[in-house]
């Protein structure tokens, strides 16, 4: 399991740099609040909320994930879980989509101080206004490894792809549509709360088009009860 996520990360940045020079460039901003709490037995609950903004489209999207989910072993958590996503241009509402979430995280897996995880999300997304249900995969890896003060900064590496199943008239394209890549830091504030903070490129993948790259600078605040 770690080569292979180890393996996945590797490819999906090659990939990701090999197609950034012939891309359509954005800067955006996101911001991201998130809790988690552990319920006992093995269950517990999460929610997320990620706010978007950009250079050409102004503020445009508030997204609210909750989700419940139960630890099988030390290393497998599966989950469940409802995606609430008002989409806006430069402030004013366009289009609300819902979601609902399926995945299974593998965490805690080392390879000396590296720290590896990863996880297989599923989703089907509706749009309301639209008779038609999208569904797609996201597979995505992660590798930290302590950079100071005792484990408490961690230097991050993410790689995510998106993979439309199907097509709708908002979700036009088959196969893959993007990837996501972050460097970053982590930082422990306290026992239980983390910052993370850095640069994301979200690659586009356009057919008989340019391409498109958004540069991204995120920050992300994290709890953990």
């Amino acid at each position: 399991m770690r080569k292979i996520l180890a393996g996945i990360a590797a490819l999906g940045i090659a990939a990701t740099a090999a197609q950034a020079h012939a891309a359509t460039n954005d800067t955006q901003y996101w911001q991201t609040v998130s809790a988690s709490v552990n319920l006992g037995d093995g269950f517990q609950v999460s929610n997320e909320t990620v706010f978007r903004s950009s250079d050409r489209r102004g503020f445009y999207e508030i997204e609210n994930n909750l989700m419940a989910g139960y630890a099988v072993s030390k290393h497998v958590v599966v989950w469940l879980g409802y995606t609430h996503d008002p989409n806006y241009s430069h402030g004013d509402f366009t289009v609300m989509e819902h979601r609902f979430r399926q995945q299974v995280n593998f965490e805690k897996y080392k390879v000396g101080n590296l720290a590896l995880s990863g996880r297989i999300r599923t989703e089907q997304r509706w749009r309301e206004g639209v008779s038609a249900t999208g569904w797609r995969a996201r597979p995505y890896v992660k590798a930290a490894l302590p950079v100071a003060g005792k484990g408490k900064t961690q230097a991050v590496v993410t790689n995510e792809a998106f993979f439309n199943l199907n097509t709708t008239p908002f979700q036009r394209k088959g196969g893959l549509d993007r990837t996501r890549t972050f460097v970053g830091i982590n930082q422990s504030l306290a026992r239980n709360l983390n910052l993370e903070a850095g640069y994301m490129l979200q690659h586009g993948y356009v057919r008989n088009a340019p391409d498109t790259n958004d540069h991204i600078l995120t920050v992300a605040l994290s709890a953990k009860f």
